[in-house]
């Protein structure tokens, strides 16, 4: 078959982005059976795409859908018509989105599988949409983008069953195509602070809690940082840091991160809390790997990736427990309600306090994170693909 790819959240550093190309790379290094044309928006990260006899690019001149499709705003109707005609016009078999969140109408008799990664933009609206006008063009793109699609895949069994109940559709159109960490992310021997992670005051005597990821509202940070203010409050607890990594200044997504910086200001904070920015993945394992604990609030999470990538660090996890996470890690990590702070609270305090459990969850973490890998996430979505083309 010849195998379209929407692959224009490519650029995107995390999240999204680093779905798809980690699950692009996979499948095509696995398939040798089929041909991939990768339809792209930017040539920025060009390098890191897949190359060989049975891959083809199509760039499209439009604007980069990563900048473009922001929480405040939408694609042009231009751009959206010049992605959705060159995606129509491939002669192609079936069309894979890796995102919703790049999905553009298209018109073609090609087999179709669109990825909802999570539905927290349904059950979370006015915290991951600010504007009355995102939230519209977001509900009616997912909307033809599910009636679109021959299938919809989503990355756990807990995303599937909240896509089935938020939506309405039937079970067997909805398909698991898990995740992974990058094999980079794993244990160090004998760690050492970067110059950059030392510039920020960081010592490798410290306990460190580490959050990683975006700063939209429903990641429910407010109640981190709450509860850090309240720990760090007991002499017991006088080393320990927060340390937030993500995109605090530029993302595109919406982010309160200038509301989370105000509270720790307010509550004074500001030598024991510290924002990092983006950092790339070699400085991030080494702050995973010196880290007590990694923290990872939301009020809702499609699979945790960042928790997954802690774990195989070896960083024991507080996770929200409206997630996979507790199925996915098991005893790697400790699981709290994130509308209640005090449970947040004796999870941290819990690990914080014990380095045997700290060990002990470290291990299991990383035994656990070790079960999930990309190339089981591709023989899944090439399982879906071939029962998609038979149908």
């Amino acid at each position: 078959m010849n195998i379209g790819v929407d692959a224009t959240c490519w650029q995107n550093k995390r999240g999204y982005g680093r779905h798809a190309r980690s699950l692009l790379t996979a499948l095509i290094m696995r398939d040798s059976e089929n041909r991939y044309v990768l339809f792209l928006d930017s040539a920025e990260g060009l390098e890191t795409l897949p190359y060989g006899a049975e891959v083809s690019l199509v760039r499209s001149t439009t604007a980069p859908t990563a900048v473009a499709a922001s929480s405040n705003g939408h694609r042009s109707a231009a751009d959206m018509w010049r992605m959705a005609h060159s995606l129509s016009a491939a002669n192609v078999d079936l069309l894979l989105f890796p995102t919703i969140y790049s999905y553009v109408p298209v018109v073609t008799r090609a087999k179709k599988i669109t990825m909802i990664h999570d539905v927290i933009a349904e059950k979370y609206p006015s915290l991951t949409m600010p504007s009355r006008q995102s939230r519209l063009f977001w509900k009616t793109k997912v909307a033809l983008g599910r009636w679109q699609a021959d299938a919809v895949a989503t990355v756990s069994d807990y995303s599937r069953r909240a896509i089935v109940e938020q939506f309405r559709m039937p079970a067997e159109r909805v398909h698991v195509v898990g995740e992974a960490s990058d094999p980079v992310f794993r244990v160090l021997h004998k760690p050492r602070l970067t110059p950059r992670l030392k510039s920020l005051g960081l010592t490798e005597s410290q306990r460190i809690i580490v959050y990683v990821g975006g700063f939209s509202p429903h990641k429910n940070l407010e109640t981190l940082v709450s509860v850090f203010a309240k720990l760090i409050g007991q002499p017991s607890f006088a080393d320990v840091q927060l340390v937030l990594v993500g995109e605090d200044k530029k993302e595109v997504f919406h982010s309160y991160a200038g509301t989370i910086k105000s509270q720790i200001q307010k509550l004074g904070l500001q030598e024991r809390a510290m924002f990092t920015g983006y950092l790339p993945d070699e400085e991030l394992i080494v702050l995973l790997n010196l880290a007590a604990v990694s923290a990872l609030p939301s009020l809702m999470e499609g699979f945790g990736l960042p928790a997954i990538e802690a774990a195989a660090c070896g960083c024991p996890v507080v996770a929200t427990k409206e997630s996979p996470l507790p199925s996915l890690l098991g005893e790697g990590g400790l699981y709290f309600d994130p509308t209640r702070p005090e449970e947040l609270e004796m999870a941290l305090t819990r690990v914080l306090e014990s380095d045997t459990i700290r060990q002990r969850m470290g291990d299991a973490g990383q035994k656990a994170a070790g079960y999930l890998t990309w190339e089981a996430a591709a023989d899944q979505m090439m399982t879906l693909i071939r029962k998609v083309a038979a149908s």
